[in-house]
């Protein structure tokens, strides 16, 4: 969620600088021009100013037949002296285009462009338009004009050209800085976007983590419903009263299962006392009477093993560092006679390897694996009972030589209850493996099935070396 939330942020947030930094942009590039604008006009001034004085008047087009005034030369020294300063061509030219006065002295009128719009329209007694905007990647001069205007009339047009190189420059720098500013500011909202994804998304997270939880087994786990938005929070409680609910049917479910195993076993002993006692009264040997008895027996031991799955699932691991290795060479040894009597050789390669585990549990569990494996391999085959270790895990490799099981069979092997159709006159209740299930995900542990080549069944027991704390 926080991969689709970010960037829709990141994007709104993009979207509010560029609104912002465009028009601050064009407004410093506007605002440097204009101050350029308003420098010229003010110089274009004082040139007007003194050309109102000089009384000179060339009788040809570009050509000073008369002798300036004094005035005359003091306006064509201070047009010669800003150009040599500034590098802005300047001059006042008459009516007919003649200059009263220029820098440099080869400067003239165009014919077109924009020195002579600018001149034309000063012509009409008026102050030149501003110019069009010059962008930094430009290379456009600025120009301005003024008129002279003597006794009412326009006598004369003052115009300068200016470069535009400090300009675009200035107006660059000023680019850079803005554009440095819209940097920052969207690190700024990265960090603020960051931050507030993680504020709206963390009891998202602690939610995810805490189904994760009850998923694997711990229906204790409850939200925090202190922090986040109120929409989330009200989820948070919402769903720990369904956590609530869930585990007080699971609970009063264990309980059902554990108090009907408990209550029947009673009146079943009883029975099974008086089939007995009724046996006695019967000729030796009644088939019926035989009969009544294996299924009554075979009850038991299901409400036995009934018994032990609801403890199991209410039980909690006790976990310790075992020796592995050890544990699984004693109960190789303990099934040992009984596979011998079957005929079935059971073989253990268990060197010392550590892991945590409950070792009640982790027994309880490799007795049901080594239990069936025996059970349901012929005489004259093999069992084969292995210990290894990783970084991350122990594992008991239980491998018999039985028929094994069907691909569709090792999808529901471990299920409660169930038995392959081909097993059903081989003693059993069907929850042995549940059983050991249980068990060992209390501790962290995963009991997994393959097939066994050539044929058989490969049972796999893996139990944790992390410690709890870890």
């Amino acid at each position: 969620m926080r991969t689709r939330l970010l960037p829709l942020l990141i994007v709104l947030m993009a979207a509010v600088l560029l609104a912002l930094g465009i028009p601050l942009a064009i407004s410093v590039a506007g605002a440097q021009q204009q101050t350029v604008v308003v420098d010229r006009i003010d110089d274009t001034a004082r040139f007007a100013a003194l050309a109102q004085f000089v009384t000179d008047r060339p009788t040809g087009s570009r050509v000073k037949d008369a002798v300036t005034d004094e005035r005359g030369e003091t306006l064509q020294r201070e047009l010669e002296s800003y150009y040599d300063v500034y590098g802005i061509r300047a001059g006042v030219f008459y009516r007919n285009d003649a200059p009263m006065a220029n820098a440099p002295t080869d400067w003239y009128l165009p014919e077109t462009g924009e020195v002579r719009d600018a001149f034309a329209e000063a012509l009409l007694s008026r102050r030149s338009h501003d110019p069009q905007q010059v962008w930094p990647w430009q290379r456009h001069r600025l120009v301005v004009a003024s008129p002279v205007i003597r006794d009412g009339d326009v006598v004369a047009v003052v115009v300068t050209d200016s470069p535009t190189g400090q300009m675009r420059s200035r107006t660059l720098h000023g680019w850079l800085i803005v554009g440095a500013g819209e940097i920052a500011a969207m690190l700024l909202a990265v960090g603020a976007a960051l931050r507030l994804t993680g504020w709206v998304l963390k009891p998202v997270r602690v939610l995810d983590a805490t189904t994760h939880h009850i998923a694997t087994g711990s229906l204790k786990s409850r939200v925090a419903v202190a922090g986040g938005p109120p929409e989330l929070r009200r989820l948070a409680r919402s769903f720990n009263e369904m956590a609530d609910n869930v585990e007080d049917v699971l609970e009063q479910q264990r309980a059902f299962v554990a108090d009907a195993s408990h209550q029947l076993r009673n009146p079943l002993s009883a029975l099974l006392l008086r089939i007995e006692l009724l046996a006695l009264e019967l000729p030796e040997g009644n088939e019926e009477i035989a009969s009544v008895q294996t299924e009554g027996k075979r009850l038991a031991e299901v409400l036995d093993d009934l018994l032990d799955l609801a403890l199991a699932e209410h039980a909690e691991a006790d976990l310790v560092l075992t020796d592995i290795g050890a544990l699984t060479a004693e109960r190789v040894a303990a099934w040992t006679p009984l596979a011998e009597a079957k005929g079935v050789r059971l073989v253990g390669d268990c060197p010392a390897t550590t892991a945590w585990a409950d070792p009640v549990t982790l027994s309880s569990a490799l007795d049901a694996v080594i239990d069936n494996a025996v059970k349901f391999t012929p005489e004259d085959e093999c069992v084969q009972v292995s210990v290894a270790s990783n970084g991350e895990t122990s594992t008991v490799v239980v491998t018999d030589g039985g028929p094994g099981l069907t691909d569709e069979e090792l999808v529901r092997i471990g299920d409660r209850f169930w038995r392959s159709g081909r097993h059903q006159n081989v003693k059993g209740s069907g929850l042995g493996l549940s059983i050991s299930r249980v068990l060992l995900a209390a501790g962290g542990g995963t009991i997994s099935y393959d097939h066994h080549e050539p044929h058989g069944l490969k049972v796999t027991v893996r139990v944790p070396r992390s410690g709890p704390a870890s």
